[in-house]
């Protein structure tokens, strides 16, 4: 008998000040990569896909980013005055 399955793993890699699409404030938003694992035998093995999102703490609004819209989010986190990066990040496991 064998085990297979997916597993997601949420990432939350920054916290920028960004003004929100969707209500407009300049608030604080959370930048997390969600990426989901193939697994055997509840081992995970290899990521079968990555999404990255950015979410308002305001309003709660969520948007899809991509991977270079990310890159850049991140590298405008490291610029002391592009933004500035709470904490370290951090690693949450999901239920899918």
């Amino acid at each position: 008998m064998i085990i297979f399955g997916t597993r997601g793993y949420l990432y939350q890699l920054a916290i920028l000040t960004l003004l929100c699409g969707h209500c407009g404030n300049p608030a604080a938003h959370t930048l997390r990569k969600r990426v989901t694992k193939f697994t055997l035998f509840f081992v995970p093995l290899f990521p079968v896909s990555t999404k990255y999102a950015t979410q308002c703490t305001f309003c709660g609004a969520e948007q899809k980013v991509t991977k270079e819209q990310a890159d850049q989010l991140l590298a405008q986190a490291a610029n002391p005055h592009g933004g500035q990066q709470y904490g370290q990040p951090q690693q949450q496991p999901y239920q899918s």
